[in-house]
C-alpha cells in the first residue's frame, strides 16, 4: 500500500490535467505543481505490438488526455491547440498553466522518422522556448535515441519499465542539436517521364511545397518542389536502396516485422540479395554517386566548391549525429595528422553547424564500421551541401532521411533535379548520462565552430529562399507571448 502511495505521488510530477488540453473542460485543482509535466506521442505502428502495448501503459499511469496516438492525431494539431490554450490560461492568471508551459517536456515513441516528424513540427512552431524531446527507441535502427543515451533496443512496455523511463526523463539534461533543412526541386519538360513523388511515398519529414509561379503557366518546364528536414542524416545510394526494399516489404507484409531482431536480420538479407557485397559485379558504375550527381559544398569561406567523389563510392551520407545504421559511427576519429591536412573540425559536434560527409564503396566497406577504428571514406565537413543530378545518368535514385527512404525519380532528358541541404537553427533534445553525442559545452571552449548564419556567401541561390522559411511539417503558428520576435 505504501509503495502504491509513493508511486502515485511520483507520477503526479508528470501529470497534466485535462483542462490544459481541452478549453471547454472545467478547471481542475491539483494538489501539487508537476515538476516535469510531459506530453507523450506514440506511433502505435512502431515496434510490432510494442507501440500499441506502450500507449495502454502510459494512459494507465498518466492522464489519458496527455498521451497521443500519432495514427489518430498529428503532433502539429495537438501542439497548436495546446499552446493556444496555454496562452489563454496564462493571460487569465492561471499559475499552473504558466508552470506547465515553462517546464514542459515531450516524449516521442517510434522510429527515427517519427522523432524527426515531431522535431520538424516543433521547429515550425518557432517558439522562443521550445520544449525538449526524449525519444523512446521503437524503431529498427534507433540512431536518435542511442545518440542521446536512451538506448537502441526496443523497451519494455510494462508499468515498471515506463516509470523507469519517466524518471530518466525527469533527470535528463537539455542539449541543443543542429537542424538541417532540405529543399528538392524537380524540373522537367512536358511529357517527361520524371513524375513527381506520390504523396503516399513521401517520408514524414518531406513535404510538397506549392510555389507561386514566377513564369508563364504555359512555359515548357514544370517545377515540383519538396522541403523538409533531418536531425541525424541524409543518405543516397546503396544503404537507401536496402532501406527502401525493407520498408516496401514491411508495407506489404507488416505481420512479418514484429520484433527488432528479425527486422535487423531482414536488413542484412536484403543487402545480400541485392548484391551489395559484390557491388562491382551486380551494380553498374553508372549508378555510383560521381556518375549520378555533381556534389558541391560550402565551407568556412562561404563559397560553393565542387567536392570530388571517388568513382568507387556507391553510397554517400551527410551525418549530424555519431550514430548510423543502429549505432555505428561512419566518421570515426581521424588522426591529428589527417585533421591538420584536411582542415577538419574535431571532435565532430552536434551543434557546430557542420555535417560530416562520408562515402561507402560496398557492403563490406560498411562492415568495417564494426571494428574499433573502422570508418567510411571521409569526404568533407560542410555547412551546406548541394547535389545536382546529371542528365540521363539514371531514371531514379534512392534517398533516405533519418531512417525514412524514398525512390526519387530523375529526368532522362533535359530535366533537372537539385537537392540542397542547409543549416536551419537548432532544437532541444533530452540526454541521459549515457549520451554519446557531444556538444560545444561538453567540448573544449576554444574549438572554432562554423554557423551558417554568420557566414557570407556571394553565391547564395535566392531562388530557394522561400522554401527555406520552414520545414513544412506544420503551419508556422505564432503566439503573442511565445514567439521569436526576430
Amino acid at each position: 500500500m505504501e509503495n502504491n502511495v509513493d508511486r502515485n505521488n511520483m507520477l503526479k510530477e508528470f501529470y497534466i490535467p485535462t483542462y490544459i488540453f481541452v478549453p471547454e473542460s472545467p478547471v481542475e485543482h491539483v494538489s501539487q505543481i508537476p515538476t516535469c509535466p510531459v506530453i507523450v506521442f506514440i506511433n502505435t505502428k512502431s515496434g510490432g505490438q510494442l507501440g500499441r502495448n506502450l500507449i495502454v501503459t502510459y494512459r494507465k499511469l498518466l492522464n489519458h488526455a496527455q498521451v497521443f496516438d500519432l495514427l489518430d492525431e498529428a503532433p502539429d494539431k495537438v501542439l497548436h491547440k495546446l499552446y493556444s490554450n496555454l496562452e489563454r490560461l496564462k493571460h487569465g492568471g492561471d499559475a499552473l498553466a504558466s508552470e506547465i508551459h515553462r517546464r514542459l517536456r515531450l516524449i516521442v515513441a517510434g522510429g527515427d522518422g517519427t522523432a524527426g516528424w515531431l522535431l520538424g513540427v516543433i521547429s515550425d512552431l518557432k517558439l522562443v522556448h521550445p520544449p525538449p524531446v526524449a525519444t523512446v527507441p521503437l524503431g529498427t535502427g534507433n540512431n536518435l535515441p542511442y545518440s542521446f543515451g536512451w538506448g537502441k533496443r526496443n523497451p519494455g512496455t510494462d508499468q515498471d519499465s515506463v516509470i523507469s523511463f519517466l524518471q530518466l526523463v525527469r533527470e535528463a539534461r537539455e542539449m541543443n542539436i543542429d537542424s538541417w533543412h532540405i529543399v528538392m526541386r524537380m524540373q522537367s519538360p512536358k511529357g517527361s517521364p520524371c513524375d513527381p513523388i506520390a504523396p503516399p511515398d513521401l517520408p514524414h519529414s518531406l513535404h510538397a511545397f506549392r510555389r507561386v509561379p514566377k513564369t508563364d503557366p504555359q512555359d515548357m518546364e514544370y517545377s515540383y518542389t519538396y522541403r523538409g528536414g533531418f536531425w541525424n542524416y541524409f543518405s543516397m545510394g546503396m544503404d537507401a536502396q536496402v532501406s527502401y526494399a525493407f520498408h516496401s516489404e514491411r508495407k506489404l507484409h507488416p505481420e512479418k516485422f514484429q520484433n527488432q531482431l528479425s527486422n535487423q536480420k531482414t536488413y542484412l538479407k536484403l543487402a545480400c540479395t541485392q548484391g551489395w557485397f559484390c557491388a562491382s559485379l551486380f551494380h553498374p558504375m553508372s549508378r555510383n554517386i560521381a556518375c549520378l550527381s555533381k556534389v558541391k559544398i560550402m565551407k568556412k569561406s562561404g563559397k560553393w566548391e565542387t567536392l570530388e567523389i571517388p568513382q568507387s563510392i556507391r553510397s554517400i551520407v551527410c551525418l549530424n549525429l555519431p550514430s548510423f545504421s543502429g549505432g555505428l559511427n561512419p566518421w570515426g576519429t581521424p588522426s591529428r595528422r589527417k585533421q591538420r591536412k584536411r582542415d577538419l573540425v574535431m571532435p565532430p559536434l552536434v551543434d557546430d553547424g557542420l555535417l560530416e560527409i562520408v562515402g561507402f564503396k560496398d557492403a563490406w566497406h560498411g562492415l568495417v564500421l564494426l571494428s574499433p577504428k573502422g570508418h567510411g571514406t571521409r569526404l568533407a565537413q560542410a555547412h551546406r551541401v548541394r547535389f545536382e543530378f546529371l542528365r540521363g545518368a539514371a531514371d531514379h535514385a534512392y534517398m533516405r532521411m533519418d531512417g525514412e527512404p524514398w525512390k526519387q525519380p530523375l529526368p532522362t532528358d533535359d530535366g533537372k533535379v537539385v537537392v540542397e541541404i542547409s543549416h536551419a537553427g537548432q532544437v532541444k533534445m533530452l540526454a541521459t548520462r549515457d549520451c554519446i553525442a557531444k556538444g560545444i559545452h561538453e567540448s573544449c571552449p576554444a574549438i572554432s565552430t562554423v554557423h551558417p548564419e554568420s557566414s557570407s556567401s556571394d553565391d547564395t541561390d535566392d531562388d530557394f529562399e522561400e522554401e527555406r522559411r520552414n520545414f513544412g511539417a506544420a503551419l508556422s503558428f505564432r503566439y503573442t507571448g511565445d514567439v521569436n520576435k526576430q
